[in-house]
């Protein structure tokens, strides 16, 4: 299966105006953002967790990278709430589910195979430090690979985005226009590398998630 699998071409989904498909595990249903490949697939995706679902025991053989955007996230590993951003490297495992339910931000087989490094932030729990003019930023991590944060952007603003590796952003609270196009909560926009654009901030602000660097080689299949 392929979805936005061209990572040369700017991609956008306005995921809240999507409609929930379900996966093969009940109360489990998701909305996909891109992917390249079938169940096991390098993909970006959000997820929901009804109240009491579950997932089976499994090995993220390509790694898992998520942020919580509602409700609480629970595995063998802990409780994560709402603005929890994890990452569980390659070969990591777990059962992951929630009993109160839970809403994901999940990226899928997008790791370096031979990184271990486990990540386990509560970003409510964090301080966003000044950036440049009407920005400020919250690492969340970095290698030489890519760097991801959280960005407040200022009321009204407007800002340059370059993206010499390539760029993702998910709305996470307020919103922005881009390239005549509008981005509110659970917005994604993907722009490829060498990529430079512009944003209009909404009267309300903005709160994103973004990652850039990643796309600097063109992404291939999960490698089973």
């Amino acid at each position: 299966m392929g979805l936005h699998d061209d990572f040369s071409k700017r991609a956008a989904v306005h995921s809240a105006d999507e409609p929930w498909v379900a996966s093969p595990m009940p109360g489990v249903d998701r909305r996909m953002l891109d992917r390249i490949g079938e169940e096991v697939a390098r993909a970006t995706t959000i997820v929901r967790y009804a109240p009491g679902s579950k997932f089976s025991s499994h090995v993220h053989t390509g790694g898992e990278e998520f942020l919580v955007l509602d409700g609480v996230f629970q595995d063998e590993h802990g409780d994560f709430p709402t603005g929890s951003y994890i990452r569980n490297p390659p070969e990591s495992s777990h059962t992951p589910g929630s009993a109160p339910g839970c809403t994901i931000f999940v990226k899928l087989w997008q790791f370096d195979l031979a990184d271990r490094t486990h990540v386990r932030i509560d970003t409510d729990k964090m301080r966003f430090m000044p950036d440049r003019d009407g920005v400020e930023v919250m690492p969340l991590f970095n290698d030489t690979r890519e760097d991801v944060v959280l960005e407040r952007w200022a009321s009204g603003v407007a800002l340059d985005l370059e993206a010499p590796g390539g760029i993702e952003i998910l709305v996470l609270e307020g919103g922005f226009i881009e390239a005549g196009e509008t981005f509110k909560q659970h917005s994604w926009l993907r722009l490829p590398r060498e990529s430079t654009t512009s944003v209009q901030v909404s009267p309300d602000g903005a709160r994103v998630w973004i990652k850039r660097g990643h796309l600097r080689e063109d992404p291939t299949p999960p490698a089973v």
